[in-house]
C-alpha cells in the first residue's frame, strides 16, 4: 500500500457524503440477513430439537449447522465500514479522545450486552429444570462475570454464558487496534487531521497489518480469539468506507480485492470468500448510490435495525425453547421442527422488545433520532 494510493481531490468531490447518523437500508438488510442466519445456525447446531427434526431436512440443517455461522464475516466487514467512516471525523486523538471513543463503543454495544447476560443467566437457570445439555452453562462465578464484562472471556479461558461473546470481544479489539493505528499515524504525520478525510498514513498502516493478517495470521487458528486474526476482513469494510469518502482511489480498491483473490487461491478459506462477497455488495451499493435508498423492503430493513438485539437475545430464548421442547416436542420430527420455528418467532419478538427498551436507549441521541 503506498501513499500515492489515496484519491485525488477531483475524485473526492464526486463522492456523496452520508452522515453517520443516517441509516443505510443496504447495510441494515445485510445485517438482518446475517443475524437471522446466526439464529438458524445455533438452532441447527444445538439440540435436542434439531436432532429430532433432522430426518425432515437433513441437507438444510447440515448446511445451517456447518456454514451459516460464516455470516459473522459480514458483521466484521460492516463493522470495519462503520469504523472507517467514524474515525475520519475524529479530531486529534489524544488520551482523552481515545478513552471517550472506547467508552462510546462500550456504552452502545457493551451495556446492551451486559443486559443480555442477565437474560442469559436467567434462561440457563430455567433450562436446567427441564434438561441436561452441553449448551447449558453452569451458574457463573464473579471472575467469570468480570471476564465477560471486559470482553476477556475466551482469552482467559472462561466458559461463555451465551453465544456471541467471542464476536463482541473481537469487535471491541478491532476498534482498539484501529484507534491505536490512527493515533500512531497522527503522531508520525504531524497530528494533522482534516475532518471527513482519513489520514494517508493510517490507510498505509492498516493496509500493512491487513496484508500480514491475510497471508499469515489468519492462517493460524490458535489466534482466532484475537483481532489480528480477522483484521484483513475488517480492513475490507474500512476500504469500502474510504471509497465512499473518496479517501482511496478506485484502482487501489481493485488492487486490494485482487490481493484477497490471490490469498484465496493460495489457501481457500470460505469465511474469507464471504467477506469478499459482502465487500463487493457494499462497493456495488456505493457505486450505484444504493446504500441510502435500497432495498425499500421495510420488513428486511426493520430486521436489520434489530439485528444486534436479535444477536444478543436469541440464544437464551432458543435455549429455553429447546429445554421445554425436550419434554414436550421430541415425540416426532414435525413437532420438533415446529418448536424450532417457535424459537425463531419468540427470538424476533424478544429482539423487538430488547431493541426498544435497552439497545435504543444506549445509542447516542443523534442515532436514536433516526431509529
Amino acid at each position: 500500500m503506498s501513499i500515492s494510493a489515496v484519491s485525488s481531490s477531483s475524485e473526492r468531490e464526486q463522492v456523496v457524503s452520508i452522515p453517520p447518523s443516517v441509516r443505510m437500508p443496504l447495510i441494515d438488510s445485510v445485517k438482518g440477513v446475517a443475524a437471522l442466519l446466526i439464529v438458524l445456525h445455533h438452532l441447527a447446531f444445538y439440540g435436542p430439537l434439531s436432532d429430532v427434526a433432522y430426518p425432515l431436512a437433513p441437507g438444510a440443517l447440515t448446511w445451517l449447522s456447518e456454514y451459516a455461522r460464516m455470516a459473522v464475516q459480514a458483521f466484521l466487514v460492516i463493522a470495519g465500514f462503520g469504523t472507517a467512516r467514524k474515525l475520519a471525523r475524529l479530531p486529534l486523538l489524544g488520551p482523552r479522545e481515545f478513552g471517550l471513543e472506547l467508552w462510546s463503543r462500550y456504552r452502545r454495544v457493551g451495556v446492551p450486552y451486559l443486559a443480555a447476560l442477565v437474560l442469559a443467566i436467567g434462561c440457563n437457570a430455567l433450562a436446567r429444570h427441564w434438561m441436561e445439555h452441553p449448551s447449558i452453562s453452569a451458574p457463573p462465578t464473579w471472575t467469570q462475570l468480570l471476564a465477560h464484562a471486559t470482553f476477556l472471556t475466551h482469552i482467559l479461558g472462561f466458559e461463555p454464558l451465551t453465544a456471541g461473546v467471542w464476536y463482541l470481544a473481537i469487535d471491541f479489539q478491532l476498534l482498539l487496534v484501529s484507534l491505536l493505528l490512527l493515533a500512531l499515524s497522527q503522531r508520525i504525520g504531524g497530528a494533522r487531521n482534516t475532518p471527513g478525510v482519513t489520514p494517508r498514513l493510517f490507510i498505509v498502516l492498516s493496509g500493512a497489518l491487513a496484508l500480514w493478517s491475510l497471508f499469515w495470521l489468519n492462517r493460524l487458528s490458535h489466534l482466532d480469539n484475537y483481532a489480528v486474526y480477522f483484521f484483513a476482513t475488517y480492513f475490507l469494510g474500512m476500504l469500502v468506507g474510504w471509497a465512499l469518502q473518496g479517501s482511496v482511489s478506485r484502482p487501489l480498491v481493485a488492487v486490494c480485492l485482487g490481493i484477497v483473490a490471490v490469498a484465496l487461491c493460495n489457501e481457500f478459506r470460505p469465511r474469507l470468500l464471504v467477506a469478499l462477497a459482502t465487500t463487493l455488495l457494499l462497493l456495488a451499493g456505493t457505486r450505484a448510490q444504493a446504500l441510502q435508498n435500497w432495498p425499500s423492503n421495510r420488513l428486511l430493513v426493520g430486521l436489520g435495525r434489530i439485528s444486534y438485539s436479535l444477536f444478543l437475545v436469541h440464544f437464551p430464548i432458543c435455549l429455553v425453547v429447546n429445554a421445554w421442547g425436550s419434554r414436550h416436542l421430541t415425540g416426532s420430527p414435525h413437532a420438533a421442527l415446529f418448536g424450532m420455528a417457535v424459537a425463531v418467532v419468540l427470538s424476533l419478538v424478544a429482539a423487538v422488545i430488547f431493541y426498544r427498551y435497552v439497545e435504543a436507549r444506549c445509542a447516542p441521541s443523534r442515532m436514536r433520532a433516526h431509529s
